[in-house]
């Protein structure tokens, strides 16, 4: 049987006040931590604008996962059928909320206004 020799009053005492003391600097810090608020700058990109239903379909169910930026760095060359993959993509796996039926002319507008179908992908001569 191990001999234990009993805390003395004042031992007790200091290690229970160095427990307090953890304790309440642990509850100070949890307390007096907040939450940091950010400012971020606001969007600078933009869809092209077009007379297109694709246009308001993309502003209403694109914009409210990712900028603009997304589409711009996109491959001009890019043919409708990556456009067609990458938003069925968008929808499934990801789950946008937009119907099947806006897909085509999402699409549309994409092709045409930032693929393979855009004046700006033509070729020059």
């Amino acid at each position: 049987m191990m001999n234990r020799t009993p805390l003395t009053s004042l031992a007790r005492l200091s290690r229970l006040s160095r427990m307090a003391a953890l304790a309440a600097a642990a509850f100070s810090l949890a307390h007096s931590a907040q939450a940091l608020e950010i400012d971020l700058p606001g969007e600078t990109a933009i869809y092209k604008q077009s007379d297109m239903p694709g246009y308001s379909l993309t502003l209403q169910n694109c914009l409210m996962c990712h900028s603009a930026q997304y589409v711009e760095y996109q491959p001009k060359t890019s043919p409708r059928t990556y456009w067609e993959a990458t938003v069925k993509k968008m929808k499934k796996p990801f789950g946008a909320p937009f119907p099947d039926a806006d897909i085509p002319a999402i699409v549309d507008y994409l092709s045409k206004t930032y693929g393979a179908e855009s004046t700006a992908a033509a070729p020059t001569k």
